[in-house]
């Protein structure tokens, strides 16, 4: 964890909620980290007036500086599988994920894939996330350790499976249950850590099993719930089959007890309005995995009705049925699907989406998603000055937000120039 850090940049902060969100920007600021928060945030004008000197700063600008980007869902163990063509989301899961979740019944192996996942999303700009692991005990344990290591804030839990999936990849006859109290023990609220209940979704568990997980949350204060929720039509039909006493899909997780404050639903593409009603009135959330829904031919969210200030949107990669590690690239594809509805999504919405949005939608707002004092010094540094075409796009911007319409839909790795957890330089460029 760094000691201490003066940089001089413009600074862009998220005010407000999903509904009404607007800008704080400073395009000449004084941010100071020390032991991992942020000690001190004002204009260049008002550092020198309390006597001191710019010249300790490290000038950044004309680079922006924003809140450290965060992914509400993506699966830590299927970096390998990005981009494998030409499936749906059950074939998927059977030719392409099953398989890369099997690799890490190896520790080895999973040791070596831990530490880059994380660089990967450092160097995308993300620096807390909701992952997905496996069924396996110890990918949970490493996967948490290293972000400890980190000092990263991160949520994730063992994957639960007991039915339709490859058998060597379910939980057995206790159900995965004393492996999750385990890790639950050991990692849950442990510095930046908090650990999440994961069934994967309905088809993958039974009745039985969901409700084991539900009772996890009445035994531990504080815990997530990490699944899915209506993502494909295919998917839809078989939860209806499995559950034929369930209203509908979100029903199905409602019965379990699995449906609170601190549930994050993947996806939510086919919801009625009972099930928004539901996922809302309990203070769920659903990510919103626009990159994921459109490669694997999964159906266009209407986010326009999910947008309410109890943050019931968020915003995820789903790597890797999602295409890219980058936020910035899923609020493009975003913007897109949005567009394809006649639906308005302005930067300053999916900007606020990834910073502040998903750290209320996590109920972590008050200690990550802005840069102000006592938050965790999360923060992400974006410079366009290696992306050519972007950079001269930006030379004609008309408006702050015409600047960040452009780099959030030209944007690419290389305008991520430096990423902080907790005060350190864990990326580069």
């Amino acid at each position: 964890m760094s000691k201490s850090t003066l940089l001089r940049t413009r600074l862009l902060n998220f005010d407000g909620d999903s509904t009404a969100p607007s800008l704080d920007y400073c395009d000449d600021a004084v941010v100071s980290m020390h032991n991992g928060e942020f000690t001190d945030v004002c204009s260049a004008a008002t550092f020198t007036r309390a006597g001191n000197n710019l010249d300790q700063c490290e000038d950044l600008r004309p680079a922006l500086l924003l809140p450290g980007f965060i992914d509400t869902h993506i699966h830590f163990p299927q970096m390998a599988i990005i981009a494998s063509f030409g499936e749906q989301l059950l074939h998927w899961l059977d030719r392409y994920a099953y398989p890369a979740e099997r690799a890490f019944a190896d520790r080895d192996h999973t040791e070596t894939a831990v530490g880059r996942f994380l660089d990967n999303l450092y160097a995308a700009g993300t620096t807390s996330a909701c992952v997905f692991t496996t069924v396996h005990e110890h990918t949970t344990d490493i996967l948490m350790q290293a972000a400890a290591d980190r000092h990263m804030a991160l949520i994730a839990g063992k994957v639960l499976m007991n039915r339709n999936a490859p058998h060597d990849l379910l939980d057995g006859a206790d159900m995965g249950i004393p492996a999750c109290e385990r890790l639950i023990r050991k990692w849950h609220q442990q510095g930046r850590l908090h650990y999440a209940v994961t069934p994967r979704f309905p088809v993958t568990s039974t009745p039985q099993q969901l409700n084991a997980a539900g009772e996890l949350l009445h035994h531990h204060e504080g815990l997530y719930v990490h699944s899915h929720l209506a993502e494909n039509h295919d998917e839809l039909a078989a939860v209806a089959e499995l559950y034929p006493e369930a209203a509908n899909y979100t029903d199905v997780y409602v019965r379990a007890g699995l449906v609170s404050a601190r549930s994050m639903f993947a996806h939510g593409i086919y919801l009625d309005d009972h099930e928004r009603a539901a996922i809302a009135d309990n203070g769920a959330s659903i990510a919103f995995c626009p990159t994921s829904n459109l490669f694997l031919g999964s159906g266009l969210l209407a986010i326009d009705k999910l947008t309410s200030p109890a943050g019931t949107l968020a915003v995820a990669t789903d790597i890797g049925a999602g295409t890219s590690y980058r936020l910035l690239a899923t609020l493009s594809e975003g913007y897109k699907v949005a567009q394809l509805q006649h639906i308005g999504w302005s930067a300053t919405q999916a900007l606020h989406a990834i910073t502040q949005g998903n750290a209320q939608a996590l109920g972590l707002d008050q200690c990550i998603g802005r840069i102000a004092p006592g938050y965790a010094a999360d923060c992400v540094m974006l410079d366009t000055h290696h992306n050519p075409v972007l950079h001269q796009r930006i030379g004609c911007a008309e408006s702050l937000e015409d600047e960040l319409f452009a780099m959030m839909m030209m944007g690419d790795e290389r305008i991520v120039a430096r990423t902080y957890v907790a005060g350190d330089a864990l990326f580069s460029r």
